[in-house]
């Protein structure tokens, strides 16, 4: 585990399941999945660092509306998760976008002092030609791009390189695969470099097999993802995806919280045996 000195900022991690689909198929999932009617469930996830007097919020979660449009059962605001924790979403004036799609985009209105943080080739793509293809634009809401748009004229959305340190202890790295701009986060907890790898990971499956998901704009950057991930966490026991049910199951509810959806992810995870 890395070192750490008392000067050095250590961050909690939560994490918001705000949607469910109980609904979904492994065909869905995988390329060239072998028992593609199998049902496996698709969480979603937002997330929040607390660090000290600093806070740091990563996507904002899904519009219930288009939550409902795609079959997805919205069970948690991100900003109700915020409010569980003490956290005033107006107060927030750092969010991460580790990407465009709709179901992390849902909630930008309700970050009115908030610096946005995202990949410049995640907004090149997402107002480039790529989005003339339907493969491609499918998971984007229009409205939402116009968002980001009239954020970055506000002065408001800053379009990043590949990597940025965004405060001590917190780090994002584009790997792109899932779309052209995806990044993950990098984060120094007490036990030590989680990473969390937002669609770079759906779920741990991948990882494990080495297989890419089905929803990919580059299946060489997805894969090759998996070694970056690998490079930047302590362990595959520091590594969180985004969507798997498994998170849920070696994770604890936050205390305090009052909701089963909102998890404690800084904290190490119960055994596969155990969960």
């Amino acid at each position: 585990m890395t070192e750490q000195s008392s000067e050095q900022v250590t961050w909690k991690i939560y994490g918001f399941r705000h949607a469910i689909n109980t609904v979904r198929k492994r065909g869905q999932n995988f390329i060239q999945e072998q028992n593609p009617e199998t049902p496996l469930v698709l969480d979603f996830y937002s997330w929040v660092l607390v660090g000290e007097d600093l806070v740091i919020v990563i996507d904002t979660g899904m519009d219930p509306q288009k939550a409902d449009k795609n079959n997805h059962n919205h069970v948690l605001s991100p900003v109700d998760g915020l409010a569980q924790l003490g956290i005033d979403a107006a107060s927030v004036d750092t969010v991460i976008l580790t990407h465009a799609h709709y179901d992390h985009l849902g909630f930008l209105d309700a970050f009115p002092r908030a610096t946005f943080h995202m990949q410049a080739e995640e907004m090149s793509y997402v107002t480039g030609p790529w989005m003339q293809k339907p493969w491609f634009r499918h998971a984007y809401a229009p409205d939402e791009i116009i968002k980001l748009v009239a954020l970055l004229h506000a002065g408001r959305l800053n379009l990043h390189g590949r990597t940025r340190v965004l405060a001590d202890g917190v780090s994002v790295h584009w790997v792109g695969g899932h779309c052209a701009g995806q990044e993950i986060v990098r984060v120094r907890t007490q036990r030590g470099w989680v990473v969390l790898a937002s669609d770079a990971l759906h779920y741990y499956e991948e990882y494990e097999r080495g297989i890419p998901f089905a929803v990919v704009f580059n299946s060489s950057d997805m894969l090759a993802a998996h070694d970056v991930i690998r490079d930047l966490a302590d362990s595959d026991d520091h590594v969180i995806p985004a969507h798997d049910p498994r998170v849920a199951e070696l994770y604890p509810k936050a205390d305090g919280a009052g909701c089963p959806h909102i998890l404690r992810l800084d904290v190490a995870p119960r055994k596969q045996c155990d969960a």
